[in-house]
């Protein structure tokens, strides 16, 4: 008896500690007050007063050993701009303040509107629902995202299916003289000068690399031929080179024409008069959809100030949705010369450490997710989702808007004290559907950082890189070194939009940087270089190794120039155009290319660019299913190791299971193994852990025509 009294008393001892365990400091409701006091049965109705509740505590009582907690319960908590916090807002190391949901709840921090008051209109066979937005006439609100029972929605484009083709390039116009370009000529009706509201209408065009949205700022008809035009923007490209220039056939949509709107999905905000159409797509009511338009420029911000030595410290976001950022085009458009770097994110941190994510979700945006600037370091985003994204993932870097050319001026390039980037990880997190906004964007971009990882993450369906490290082209000094980007997932990207990517990219001097354990496919280009693994322009001191990479469209590996980077044990299989490539010879060892298999079946060569000076290859495997191995210059390896070349290298069938299929299974007796290769298990690529936050949203749609077919 006394025993089962023990015993019964031990759990409700536990009990009382697991409550205790989710007790909360700070209650936060849809329905609270924020006049209460934010106990469980008088919740406070913002999270801005819940924190402010948290200063409150703490001052009374100081020092605290435990974590002060704000639980937000269940629903949507509507955001008419970010929330700020500051360094008053902190807490300790042994006393963090936790941000966290309710147990079993899913709230949601929407900078979105619900748009109510529908009334339906016919035109024709066109069902459309209109409504007034007094808010929009009288100038105070524009957004150019709109989602419809969370699925996004876009604007009218043209052309309807495809693109429209630059038919001549021009040179900068007076405004634009010696800063970049912005204009060109046009087909037929492909513009036309009296469409409503010219001024709205944006032009999107494909450069190389890059894209630029742009609003139009005149039409002209040309005199000497009449089945062309002249459009001029009302803003110009970030350079006056050749790839950031409007040339003779690159590709264009148009969006936002009124004229156009009528396709089930489309939507058009008419700002004059600030009336709203939508045509709905079928099985839609006005009763049981829900309509939302972003109001709130961004969800978050965490603003420390290093120049006064009080970063914010010592905070967590645990369970939490962030979504409905309303980005909005600038009145000179939006271009830049890679990456959408200067877009930024919807949530913002500078001068934070010890921030974390901890399966949190971002969604419904026109930004990249999250944003690391100068001054913030030892910060964590883990088992997050960040899905449907106007931009990226991740930016992570103490200078986003300086692109720095190593070979002009660089020397000396150092982080001034207390702006550095450092020690910000990104784990188990999906980065997934982005580049619906700005296409050029990146799953996780690096640039003036070090000492970040990114780790067993799934980074899928964007139209450029999976994960760019470095932010300096040449070998002048750089911030960027010791960055780990290991076992992740990164497939489907590219989709055939734009050129010249990567699944992993780097630039510039990044001693102690490593690329390893990642499993790299479907990497699809439109005109070149669709590659897996590319070290670009002064990429110095990377390690590349036991990386899985297949399907890709210009090659598994390229470096375009570089120093002494090691490509080690990994596998290079099925690229379409050619297996790997080099672009250029320089006067150093450029990369040792060492224990890798190299396996094709098809005519596709296997090396384009000089594969034989300054340069190192040993103990490598190579076999083409489908004919002879040939090295460059029509060597075969005997040759080729008389050349100085592939010493210990062999041309055998490493035996994979089925690559047909993706499984790069070695047979126990593979002769790869003879040479030293280690097997690489693929399972252990991408996140460990389930998503929880997005997995019921429906198909996030995009605009771009390659991709507008693909499953996703």
């Amino acid at each position: 008896m006394i025993r089962r009294g023990a015993v019964v008393f031990a759990a409700l001892l536990a009990i009382c500690f697991a409550v205790a365990a989710f007790a909360a400091d700070v209650h936060l409701s849809p329905a609270g007050h924020d006049d209460a006091d934010g106990s469980a049965d008088k919740p406070v109705a913002t999270l801005r007063r819940a924190l402010d509740r948290v200063r409150e505590i703490r001052a009374a009582n100081q020092p605290r050993e435990t974590p002060v907690e704000i639980a937000v319960a269940e629903g949507r908590y509507e955001l008419d701009g970010p929330v700020v916090i500051g360094p008053d807002d902190s807490g300790t190391e042994h006393s963090p303040t936790v941000i966290r949901a309710a147990e079993g709840a899913r709230p949601i921090f929407s900078g979105g509107r619900v748009i109510r008051g529908w009334r339906v209109a016919s035109d024709g066979e066109q069902c459309r629902w209109i409504v007034e937005l007094p808010e929009v006439k009288a100038g105070g609100w524009a957004f150019s995202q709109l989602f419809v029972n969370d699925q996004r929605r876009f604007r009218p484009v043209l052309p309807v299916s495809g693109w429209h083709t630059i038919a001549g390039t021009l040179d900068p116009s007076a405004a634009a003289a010696g800063k970049g370009h912005d204009r060109f000529v046009f087909s037929g009706d492909d513009l036309r000068a009296g469409w409503a509201n010219l001024g709205d209408v944006e032009v999107v065009a494909v450069h190389q690399w890059t894209m630029s949205r742009m609003p139009i700022a005149k039409i002209d008809r040309r005199q000497d031929d009449s089945k062309t035009g002249v459009v001029i923007l009302a803003g110009h490209t970030r350079s006056v080179w050749d790839w950031c220039s409007f040339s003779k056939g690159n590709r264009f949509l148009v969006e936002n024409v009124r004229e156009a709107l009528g396709t089930p999905g489309s939507w058009y905000l008419d700002r004059p008069t600030g009336m709203l159409t939508y045509c709905p797509m079928p099985g839609e009511t006005p009763d049981s959809a829900v309509v939302i338009a972003p109001v709130a420029d961004r969800l978050l911000e965490i603003r420390g100030d290093s120049a006064a030595g009080r970063p914010v410290e010592h905070l967590r976001f645990e369970g939490l949705t962030f979504a409905h950022d309303n980005w909005t085009m600038p009145r000179g458009g939006q271009s830049y010369p890679q990456a959408e770097a200067n877009v930024g994110g919807s949530i913002v941190a500078t001068a934070a450490k010890h921030l974390a994510f901890d399966r949190c979700a971002v969604r419904h945006v026109g930004r990249h997710a999250v944003e690391f600037r100068a001054g913030c370091r030892d910060c964590t985003i883990q088992g997050c989702e960040f899905v449907d994204l106007g931009g990226g993932g991740v930016l992570a870097s103490s200078e986003v808007h300086q692109m720095t050319d190593g070979n002009a001026g660089t020397e000396g390039l150092v982080e001034a004290d207390g702006q550095a980037v450092t020690d910000i990880a990104v784990r188990d997190t999906t980065i997934a559907h982005g580049g619906r906004l700005h296409p050029a964007a990146v799953g996780v971009w690096i640039g003036h950082a070090s000492h970040c990882t990114v780790e067993h993450c799934d980074i899928h369906d964007l139209t450029y890189t999976g994960v760019s490290v470095g932010w300096t082209w040449g070998y002048g000094p750089s911030p960027a070194h010791h960055n780990r980007i290991v076992s992740n997932h990164i497939h489907d990207i590219g989709h055939g939009v734009l050129s010249d990517m990567g699944g992993v990219y780097t630039l510039g001097i990044s001693p102690g940087t490593v690329v390893e354990g990642n499993v790299i496919h479907g990497i699809a280009s439109r005109e070149y270089g669709g590659w897996g693994l590319y070290t670009d322009e002064g990429s110095t001191g990377i390690v590349m190794r036991k990386n899985l990479v297949y399907r890709t469209s210009s090659g598994g590996f390229h470096q375009h120039y570089g120093r002494d980077n090691l490509i080690e044990n990994n596998v290079f299989a099925m690229a379409r155009d050619w297996q790997l490539q080099r672009s250029r010879v320089e006067n150093h060892t450029s990369f040792r290319f060492e224990k890798n298999i190299v396996w094709w079946d098809s005519s596709a060569p296997l090396v384009k660019g000089d594969w034989s000076k300054q340069l190192v290859t040993n103990a490598n495997c190579y076999w083409n299913a489908s004919g002879p191995v040939v090295f460059p210059e029509g060597q075969d390896l005997t040759t080729r190791q008389a050349a100085g070349q592939d010493a210990g290298s062999i041309v055998a069938d490493p035996r994979f299971k089925d690559p047909e299929r993706g499984d790069f299974t070695l047979d126990p007796a593979s002769p790869a193994l003879r040479i030293g290769f280690e097997p690489i298990d693929p399972a252990a690529a991408g996140r460990r852990t389930p998503r929880s936050l997005t997995t019921d949203l429906p198909e996030v749609p995009t605009l771009w025509p390659e991709s507008r077919s693909r499953p996703r």
